[in-house]
């Protein structure tokens, strides 16, 4: 029987790839779960920076999903996110190393090469770090030095690396908002200014579909692209506007000047106590573009990527049922049960 092992297999993209795979997998948690045990997955208690629980979870694993991570655009987090993304990749590598496993595959991010001011630039996977770009960013300057360690210790340890890099993960799912937040504050018009910038999303469920394929044909030591549409920003918030039946944000200032406004917004929200509605680093990062080409994936693994605006109706239905008290009358929305 096969029984690759998953860690981050309660999160967002994870529960996906759990759903693919089960009931023949094995989910590395911190507790039980009576939605995975619903699955009738194997479940195994640690942490991925717990030695000793890692070396008993790769028991007999044919195989790891490593997608643990942490999502955060605090620089408060930096601290965390380097140890969670880096020095738990690091004990999973050496773990499935000793345990005889030979194949890991490892959830990075697109923005770790696909993010530019320039909006003509579509990144494929030939392109460099981005690392002058995201250094004021630590999700992603932790991602990029993920990638970099699994790349080399892998080589090291004799284990065939694969990465897969989505994009923003949109769709159904994601209980705990981390994905789709910003969503969310456009439902709820919290976000005032329309951004020069541009992205890409992809539906996480047709990115766990490329997670199972890369296990199966990805190349050893090859990082692969998934994303979706590139759209402006305009026209991303217009969609998601259209999908939630509200009226988008039309306002624009000057860059410098939207980024003063957030700081202000954010230093006095910091000093009442309360959660800024919007924060410097997302409209600097929202004056970028995220343009992903998927042709790799697409090739290789298989990626097909849905109707986009089947993932933006289906997200806007799952924010609306699990974070602001309403459910629509349609289709199911397609989500994993709350785990």
């Amino acid at each position: 029987m096969t029984r690759p092992l998953i860690t981050g297999g309660t999160g967002f993209l994870g529960r996906h790839v759990v759903r693919l795979l089960a009931p023949d997998a094995r989910v590395l948690v911190r507790r039980e779960s009576r939605g995975l045990a619903r699955l009738g997955v194997e479940q195994v208690t640690g942490d991925v920076e717990a030695a000793a629980s890692l070396a008993h979870a790769m028991r007999g694993a044919t195989g790891v999903y490593h997608l643990a991570g942490l999502v955060s655009r605090s620089s408060a987090d930096t601290t965390r996110m380097m140890r969670v993304h880096v020095d738990g990749t690091r004990a999973v590598l050496e773990a499935a190393a000793a345990a005889g496993v030979k194949r890991v595959v490892i959830a990075s991010s697109s923005g770790t090469i696909a993010v530019s001011r320039d909006a003509a630039f579509v990144a494929d996977e030939r392109a460099p770090h981005a690392l002058e770009v995201v250094k004021g960013w630590p999700y992603y300057l932790s991602k990029i030095y993920q990638e970099r360690l699994a790349l080399e210790l892998g080589a090291r340890l004799g284990l065939e690396i694969v990465l897969v890099l989505p994009s923003l993960l949109l769709g159904p799912g994601d209980a705990r908002g981390s994905s789709t937040e910003d969503v969310k504050k456009l439902m709820q018009q919290k976000i005032p200014l329309v951004p020069d910038g541009g992205v890409n999303f992809v539906d996480a469920r047709d990115a766990a579909a490329a997670f199972v394929a890369a296990m199966e044909r990805g190349r050893p030591g090859e990082r692969y692209l998934v994303g979706g549409p590139n759209w402006t920003c305009e026209t991303f918030f217009g969609k998601v506007a259209r999908a939630a039946r509200v009226t988008p944000p039309r306002l624009r200032v000057p860059a410098k000047w939207a980024r003063w406004g957030a700081t202000l917004i954010e230093e006095v929200a910091l000093w009442r106590g309360v959660v800024p509605a919007v924060d410097r680093v997302s409209v600097e990062m929202a004056e970028h573009f995220w343009y992903v080409d998927s042709g790799k994936a697409e090739r290789e693994l298989g990626f097909v990527a849905r109707d986009p605006h089947e993932t933006l109706a289906d997200t806007v239905r799952y924010v609306e049922k699990h974070f602001l008290g309403k459910e629509r009358p349609g289709p199911s929305d397609g989500a994993p049960p709350a785990w």
